[in-house]
C-alpha cells in the first residue's frame, strides 16, 4: 500500500511521528510555500512514498514551526533530514532529486521491517475511513489533488466546487490503494469522484451537477470565506491584536521584539498573530490596510501603525488609552 507524505501540523505532531516511526526510516523535508523547488521536491517525496511504502515521508514547514527548525539548524530550504530509531543519521541540503531518491533506496535497505500483518483488521479501516471522510465538513475523495486532478470527471466536480466558492477538502485515493478500493464498499459506491458533506456521502458527479441545476448546491456546503472577510474577522478577533514574526514567546525579528517589550510595559491584554504561518495574511494584510510592513498593531479593528508610531504614543503618553480605544 502507497502511503501519503504526511503534513506536520505542530511540534508535539513531529515528536509524535519521530516516536511512530522508531524501527523504520523517517525521511523530513524542510520546505517553504514560497520556494517553487520545494514544490517539486514535494512532488518527488509523494512518488518516492509509492515505491517505498516501509518508509514515513513527512513535509514541515519551515517557519511555521520554527522551534523544530532551530533545533536542526535548518537555514535554507530545501533540506532533507534522514531519522532512524529517532537518531538523525543524515542530512540532504538543496534541490537534488536524483540524490534524494539514492539515499532514500540506500537507508531504506539498511533497516530492517517489522513483518506486516497478513491483513489489516476491518475494525481499524473503518474507523479511518470515518475519520476521513469526517475530516472537514465538505469532503472530495478525488483521483489527484485540486492542483492537478488525474481524471475529467475529479476536474468537473472541482470547477464546480470552485465556481460556487464552496470551501471543501480533498483527499487523493490514489495515493492510498486500501482507502481506494475500502471507500468504495464503505459507501457501497463504486466509482470516484465521492463528495460527501458531514460525514454522509452524497454522491459523484452527477449528482453534483443535478443538486447545482437546482440550486441546492449553495445551501449543503459551507462557503469559502474570501480574503478580504477573512482579515476583517482576524483583525477584529481581539480587542488589541499584533500581526508580527513569530509570537509572544518566541519573536522572530528586531522590529516584533520591541514592539513586544513596550506593548507589555502597559500592562494591557493583546494578542498575537505570527504571519510567518500564514503566507496569504501576511501578503494579503499589506494592500488590505495599505501598510507595507510588519509589526502592525490593531485597536478594536482599526490600523494604529508598527514601531515608529508605537515608540510615538509611549513617548507623548497616549499609548495605553489608545490601547483602550480612548482615541
Amino acid at each position: 500500500m502507497a502511503a501519503a507524505v504526511v503534513e506536520v501540523a505542530s511540534v508535539g505532531h513531529f515528536e509524535e511521528l519521530l516516536q511512530k516511526s522508531a524501527k523504520s526510516l523517517l525521511v523530513v523535508h524542510f520546505w517553504a510555500p514560497w520556494a517553487p523547488q520545494c514544490s517539486q521536491m514535494n512532488d518527488v517525496m509523494a512518488e518516492l512514498a509509492k515505491v517505498h511504502p516501509e518508509v514515513t515521508f513527512i513535509k514541515l514547514e519551515a517557519e511555521a514551526i520554527p522551534e523544530v527548525s532551530e533545533k536542526y539548524e535548518i537555514i535554507s530550504v530545501p533540506t532533507f533530514l534522514f531519522f532512524k530509531n529517532s537518531q538523525k543519521i543524515d542530512r540532504l541540503d538543496g534541490a537534488h532529486a536524483p540524490e534524494l531518491t539514492k539515499r532514500v533506496q540506500r537507508h531504506a535497505s539498511n533497516t530492517s521491517f517489522p513483518a506486516a500483518p497478513n491483513s489489516t483488521p476491518k475494525e481499524d479501516i473503518t474507523a479511518r475511513l470515518k475519520k476521513l471522510i469526517s475530516a472537514a465538513p465538505c469532503m472530495l475523495f478525488m483521483k489527484g489533488s485540486p492542483q492537478e486532478p488525474q481524471c475529467g470527471f475529479s476536474r468537473q466536480i472541482l470547477d464546480i466546487l470552485n465556481k460556487h466558492k464552496i470551501k471543501y477538502s480533498s483527499f487523493d485515493i490514489l495515493s492510498d490503494e486500501e482507502v481506494r478500493q475500502a471507500l468504495k464498499t464503505f459507501s457501497n459506491w463504486p466509482t470516484y469522484p465521492q463528495l460527501y458533506i458531514n460525514g454522509e456521502l452524497v454522491g459523484g458527479l452527477d449528482i453534483v451537477k443535478e443538486l447545482e441545476a437546482s440550486g441546492e448546491l449553495n445551501t449543503m456546503c459551507p462557503k469559502a470565506q474570501s480574503l478580504e472577510d477573512r482579515l476583517k474577522a482576524l483583525i477584529n478577533k481581539d480587542p488589541v491584536i499584533l500581526f508580527m514574526k513569530g509570537n509572544k514567546q518566541m519573536p522572530k525579528c528586531g522590529f516584533s521584539r520591541q514592539i513586544l517589550e513596550i506593548l507589555s510595559s502597559t500592562g494591557v491584554q493583546y494578542a498575537t498573530f505570527d504571519i510567518l504561518e500564514d503566507e496569504e495574511v501576511r501578503q494579503g494584510l499589506k494592500t488590505y490596510s495599505n501598510w507595507p510592513t510588519y509589526p502592525q498593531l490593531y485597536v478594536k479593528g482599526e490600523l494604529i501603525g508598527g514601531l515608529d508610531i508605537i515608540k510615538e504614543l509611549k513617548e507623548s503618553g497616549e499609548l495605553v488609552s489608545s490601547l483602550k480605544g480612548e482615541h
